[in-house]
């Protein structure tokens, strides 16, 4: 008797149910039926075609956003099969940073290596190729809506009764819900920041590993099989390795059981020792590579465009208020059930402060109060009876639950990935609700989803284009989210960057009206954000190229007053100091001022040999000849390979009354550039 209560048998769908459920209430599933409506295999070809089709126009699309961190400007992935070692072992941003520290700049660190591996086994293969991640995301977009389709038909086979009387003919409730669901989900617009930037590639391998470890989970539900359990823990622990909110998964998975089958807490805990293990894995891996930061930054990596729930008052940063923290964050989650349901306009970016410091004073915040409070409530009160309803609406919010700041800042206000994973349970709870409101009604049921996929299908092509290169993104998306410092900053720079591209370049005055519409979006970023040190940078750049070197300048101690050890503000300034005296003695005959600009740029930049030849060709003119062969003399030293320098040194000498040497040195520049003095 032990041994035949040991004996592993399989499990069919039937015998989970037979002792409660009378058999005739089941509904099979099978793909051989006349009505498309009833066959799932060709819907499941459809579903594969349908999200081919709606990305295909990202195959044209070119790098946009973070895919510099990870792919083009990543110096692990960018040499291919030799850069996974790295990947492996370092913070997901440290690859782009190159530098120890920097890489944890934003809240929580970033371990998500194997969306880096596939970048970089596609640049070993392909090189710097942005088609093939377009088409990379496209596949494993359609791969999972496939999946998801299959999954969802298994479940809804488990189900004891039609999730609504099969009013409408031809269509099966248990197919056609799961079918127009995964439609619903591939046509919706809002993971078009998922599937057409190819960073997204995380979103999306999370997602599929993720239904991957429940799907070889259930088999093993229903058959046993150790290694199903082992399939479904690996498939669960790459997941994990893709993006860590995958890990909100051990709370979707046991809602899976305790909405879809009769599975006891006991074998539901069974069933989960897979995706425990793989979790405990992760989490040592990640913890020692990146010492297990979840969230929160030092005191000297505090900056608004990493933490959100921060303010800017007499320019320090001091943390929101409890109330201010919650209304925020509130307001968000309200924001994020509008997108679902009309998701227009969309942007890439709802950093500080495209999403405003809220409080309970703001009739938005109580609406979201309202809506997702009744939600919760709906949630709730369907539990007992294993609505589907209630499952939709439990797996949207354990799954958005670990990117809602609740926990801990994730970086940004929101974002619209970071519904990716959590629309699975919106895009069940509508076509549940559609369904059950309109199935008695075939024509108009038809006609409903006809006209939703329509308008969703539009949208999400119009915006993959969007997501062209940074200068469409940036300059689209500002308009939409105009208080955000950070894409205001970014279109004001992609703007700066287009009119001065030397491969490309513009006609005047097309290229300097260019660089002054920019100026105004620099200029609202550092109203936005005050303490932010990029804005005052390319404003300066701004003017540089408008050779407004004044106002350059103005801009440039801006930048540095804000950080002083700027880098690139400080190199910046000594070139438009060294420039504005070149303009100034070439161009205006004023030898005083250009000495004046000349000299400070010196006195930052000492080793550069273009300005000292310029001091040189200033005192020269000036008739300080001393002085003109000491930084003519500087000038060949640090570019010996110059031949105008070495020319100049020698008029130095020749006015200085060394005539012999002067000549000597003429006579080299000439054999150093035989063409130096033909015009």
């Amino acid at each position: 008797m032990a041994n035949k209560k040991n004996k592993v048998k399989p499990v069919s769908v039937d015998s989970i149910y037979k002792k409660t459920i009378p058999q005739k209430s089941a509904t099979p599933v099978t793909p051989q039926t006349a009505s498309f409506w009833n066959n799932t295999r060709l819907q499941s070809y459809a579903l594969v075609i349908f999200a081919v089709v709606l990305y295909a126009n990202t195959l044209f699309l070119d790098f946009a956003q973070d895919d510099a961190i990870v792919i083009t400007q990543n110096m692990f992935t960018r040499q291919g099969a030799q850069g996974i070692p790295g990947i492996f072992q370092y913070d997901t941003f440290y690859g782009f940073f190159k530098q120890a520290g920097k890489d944890n700049l934003v809240s929580g660190g970033r371990y998500r290596p194997l969306s880096l591996v596939l970048f970089a086994i596609e640049y070993q293969i392909f090189g710097e190729k942005a088609w093939i991640g377009h088409l990379v995301n496209i596949l494993l977009f359609a791969l999972t809506g496939w999946l998801l389709y299959r999954l969802l038909l298994k479940l809804f086979s488990y189900r004891p009764v039609p999730i609504a009387d099969n009013a409408g003919g031809a269509f099966n409730p248990n197919i056609f819900i799961p079918f127009l669901a995964v439609l619903l989900f591939i046509a919706h617009p809002i993971h078009t920041e998922a599937v057409a930037n190819i960073k997204g590639l995380d979103e999306i391998l999370a997602l599929l590993g993720s239904f991957g470890a429940v799907w070889y989970s259930l088999i093993y539900f229903e058959k046993g099989g150790v290694k199903n359990q082992v399939i479904a823990g690996v498939l669960f622990f790459m997941a994990l390795l893709s993006k860590e909110n995958t890990i909100m998964f051990l709370i979707a998975t046991p809602l899976i059981y305790r909405f879809f089958t009769s599975a006891t807490v006991g074998k539901v805990v069974q069933q989960m020792i897979p995706f425990a293990v793989s979790t405990l894995a992760f989490l040592v891996i990640r913890a020692n590579v990146i010492k297990n930061q979840f969230g929160g930054a030092s005191d000297e990596q505090r900056e608004l465009l990493n933490d959100p729930f921060q303010k800017i008052v007499d320019n320090h940063y001091i943390a929101f208020s409890g109330t201010e923290k919650a209304a925020t964050i509130l307001f968000t989650l309200g924001k994020y059930v509008y997108l679902l349901i009309f998701p227009h306009p969309l942007t890439h970016d709802y950093y500080p402060r495209a999403v405003g410091i809220m409080d309970f004073g703001d009739w938005q915040v109580w609406l979201s109060v309202a809506v997702n409070g009744a939600l919760i409530y709906w949630a709730i009160k369907g539990w007992k009876d294993k609505k589907i309803e209630s499952f939709s609406i439990l797996f949207y919010f354990a799954t958005l639950f670990i990117v809602s700041n609740i926990i801990f800042p994730v970086g940004t206000n929101m974002a619209e990935r970071f519904v990716y994973m959590p629309s699975v349970g919106f895009c069940l709870l509508a076509a549940v609700l559609v369904y059950r409101f309109l199935s008695r009604q075939p024509g108009l049921l038809t006609g409903a989803i006809a006209a939703i996929l329509l308008l969703f299908s539009v949208k999400t092509m119009s915006r993959n284009l969007v997501w062209q290169d940074d200068y469409t993104l940036f300059t689209t998306d500002v308009e939409t989210s105009p208080g955000s410092a950070k894409v205001q900053c970014s279109a004001g720079g992609k703007m700066i960057e287009k009119a001065t591209d030397k491969d490309h370049p513009l006609p005047e005055p097309q290229r300097s009206e260019m660089i002054r519409q920019a100026i105004p979006h620099l200029q609202k970023s550092s109203e936005i954000h005050p303490l932010y040190k990029q804005p005052p940078l390319l404003m300066g750049n701004a003017y540089f190229y408008l050779q407004n070197y004044d106002s350059a300048i103005i801009c440039y101690q801006k930048a540095l007053a804000l950080s002083p050890g700027f880098a690139d503000a400080q190199k910046n300034m000594a070139v438009a100091y060294r420039d504005a005296g070149q303009y100034w003695g070439e161009q205006k005959g004023d030898v005083n001022k250009a000495l004046t600009y000349l000299n400070k740029s010196y006195e930052m930049v000492p080793a550069d040999a273009a300005t000292a030849r310029l001091l040189g060709v200033a005192y020269g003119i000036s008739g300080n000849n001393a002085q003109a062969l000491t930084y003519f003399g500087k000038a060949v030293e640090l570019d010996p390979a110059n031949a105008q320098s070495v020319y100049d040194l020698g008029s130095a000498y020749i006015n200085s009354g060394n005539q012999p040497k002067g000549l000597e040195l003429h006579q080299k520049a000439l054999l150093m550039n035989p063409n130096l003095l033909k015009k």
